[in-house]
């Protein structure tokens, strides 16, 4: 029997399956999340923290790949992500990026009132094991990686199929009790077509990283496609039109 326990993390939710012979995190987690995760595997579980032998990355954000490489150092683990070439974090760009992401982790963190704590983790990820859709987790053969590409060209979601529950990391974000598209959407027609997928499981309840689990309707569905934008929405473009908003009105 799998029990999954939602523990409250830096900024998203830690999703720990546990099995009597083993722990499957379902994502990678802040790096400030790793004394929660060992706290929680230890004390409240009274497991021994090798316990822990596969950690999923949906994609390379802060929160969901932050404490990938360090749990694979303390615990021996092994690490999945998407069949997807090449590094997400590459070249200057990247790198850029991956700074503009910790800190806007950070602040994230800020507006949840959360304590300062260290975001830095690598912009670069080897995995042991590489998903495509509608793949086994090596070893846990109850849970499917799912393809779930639009906020960044790598997500992944995760489908429990005794339960008929799905992770969906950030394919879908809650605030203020409203359901809205993550921030960025690097490929527009590839997160509608996610949404899609995760609409034709009809499943009961889906999981968010930042919501937990959760009921949505038709119209909820509808209401995030008809938010969805059409062309990309990311760093680069947001700033750039911040920059040169004080210039329309000469335009």
């Amino acid at each position: 029997m799998m029990k999954l326990h939602h523990i409250n993390g830096h900024i998203q939710t830690i999703l720990l399956a546990e099995y009597p012979d083993k722990l499957l995190l379902l994502d990678g987690c802040c790096r400030s999340d790793i004394a929660t995760l060992k706290l929680f595997i230890t004390q409240t579980l009274q497991r021994p923290l090798n316990d822990l032998t596969l950690v999923v990355v949906t994609h390379m954000h802060p929160d969901h790949a932050g404490a990938a490489n360090k749990l694979r150092k303390l615990t021996g683990c092994k690490i999945a992500a998407a069949n997807v070439s090449g590094q997400w974090y590459s070249g200057l760009d990247g790198r850029l990026m991956h700074l503009t992401d910790i800190l806007l982790a950070k602040w994230v963190a800020k507006r949840m009132k959360k304590t300062r704590n260290n975001m830095w983790y690598s912009s670069q990820l080897v995995t042991d094991y590489k998903l495509d859709d509608g793949d086994e987790l090596p070893g846990f053969s109850e849970w499917i990686a799912l393809s779930t590409q639009g906020h960044t060209d790598r997500d992944l979601s995760l489908q429990h199929l005794p339960s008929n529950k799905v992770y969906v990391a950030d394919l879908i974000v809650k605030v203020k009790n409203k359901y809205i598209p993550p921030f960025p959407i690097f490929h527009p027609n590839r997160y509608r077509a996610s949404l899609h997928k995760i609409m034709a499981l009809k499943t009961d309840t889906i999981i968010l990283a930042h919501g937990g689990e959760v009921s949505l309707t038709d119209n909820d569905y509808q209401q995030l496609l008809k938010m969805a934008p059409k062309i990309p929405r990311t760093h680069w473009r947001t700033v750039k039109k911040t920059l040169l908003k004080p210039f329309k009105k000469f335009a």
